[in-house]
């Protein structure tokens, strides 16, 4: 562990040593003059407030303080990303130039401009993910289910990721929820990740419950566990979920109006454990009922080949789609599916995986969305 540490506290270090030389240069460059600690000190103060915001659940601050880093953290965080990679897109634009001997890289303002560059577009690139962060879009998914009872008249509202106790989550929950009822669901699912690690990171408990009872569906409200559904407060946690009148299914099951089977799976990765002893296999506590489709909340979409057959829809999160663009490319090559609809012949279980309608850590999101999807179903 302290080994983790140390290589993750010396590549942070690296990274703001880096950022600070390339502002201090362009600074240079503008005639701006400056003294190169000063600008590696506040970068450096930066990111440290910047870790402080990841263990600030474990520290015994204020909560009002909590509050202030997490919220510097978390926004640093986004901005110092884009930060980074348009320098390093600028640093490998120069080398080409002078590879090239072009003039232009050795101007004595070529520096200061390339800066400016980087910091308009790193700033633009925020604000983007800031604002698109909030915006809740609707996605539609028509499943063709051969195996079973016919459900073509049921409509699901799936939503994954709610971090909830996030920076900004409770302000949007009214509009969630609002989103939500508009399909007029029969079912709503919750697969994972309703909470950010840290139950007591909610500003207002009670108002949050009273919002999710406003949810409406048919047969009701469910959720599985994410691996942020964990921890010292696990026990928060699901007392929060029975007085929302949300059910919570962790390695347990329910037949819903004698039709289909929802499961719903324990995280096989709890963040700093769980109460009980987490996931088993699914046939410890669950036998298929003859001539009934299964639709099982599992979060991580890493498991879905422990399923097999058309008679599953497997509905999972997680991944956020990358959240932040480029890291989806990363998230595209970590799974076989990280986002959307997927089967991977007639004898698999359909999956859907959605990129979450909230987000962890920085409240943003550029090339991605948050999301609420609705699902239906063919007839047969």
């Amino acid at each position: 562990m302290f080994f983790a540490f140390a290589v993750i506290f010396l590549a942070l270090g690296g990274v703001s040593y880096y950022v600070a030389r390339k502002i201090h240069s362009g600074l240079i460059s503008l005639s701006i003059s400056v003294n190169f600690w000063i600008v590696l000190a506040i970068v450096s103060f930066l990111t440290l407030v910047m870790i402080l915001g990841f263990v600030g659940p474990m520290l015994s601050f204020p909560a009002v303080l909590k509050h202030i880093i997490s919220t510097v953290a978390f926004c640093w965080m986004g901005i110092f990303i884009y930060i980074l990679l348009y320098s390093l897109v600028s640093d490998a634009v120069y080398l080409v130039l002078k590879l090239f001997r072009a003039g232009i890289a050795s101007h004595k303002l070529y520096k200061g401009i390339s800066l400016l560059t980087v910091l308009f577009l790193a700033l633009s690139t925020s604000v983007y993910g800031f604002c698109n962060a909030r915006c809740i879009r609707q996605v539609s998914y028509s499943v063709s289910m051969t195996h079973g009872e016919n459900i073509s008249d049921m409509r699901i509202a799936m939503i994954s990721d709610l971090h909830l106790g996030a920076l900004g989550s409770e302000s949007r929950l009214e509009d969630i929820v609002d989103e939500i009822n508009s399909q007029n669901p029969d079912l709503i699912c919750i697969s994972g990740d309703f909470f950010d690690t840290d139950f007591n990171s909610i500003k207002d408990v009670e108002g949050a419950k009273t919002t999710l009872k406003k949810l409406s569906a048919t047969y009701g409200v469910y959720a599985c566990l994410g691996n942020h559904d964990a921890g010292k407060t696990f026990s928060l946690m699901k007392d929060f979920l029975k007085d929302a009148n949300i059910t919570l299914l962790n390695e347990d099951y329910r037949i819903i109006d004698d039709r289909f089977a929802l499961v719903g799976r324990a995280d096989a990765s709890p963040i700093g454990g769980a109460e009980k002893e987490g996931r088993g296999e699914l046939g410890d506590f669950f036998t298929p009922p003859e001539k009934m489709p299964v639709i099982i909340m599992d979060h991580n979409p890493a498991r879905i080949n422990e399923y097999s057959g058309d008679g599953y829809l497997v509905l999972s999160g997680h991944t956020h789609k990358g959240q932040l663009f480029p890291a989806g490319i990363v998230t595209g090559l970590m799974y076989d599916v990280d986002y959307g609809y997927y089967q991977k012949d007639k004898n698999s279980p359909h999956v859907i995986v959605s990129s979450g309608i909230g987000y962890w850590g920085m409240p943003m999101r550029v090339g991605t969305n948050s999301e609420i999807v609705s699902i239906t179903f063919s007839e047969k």
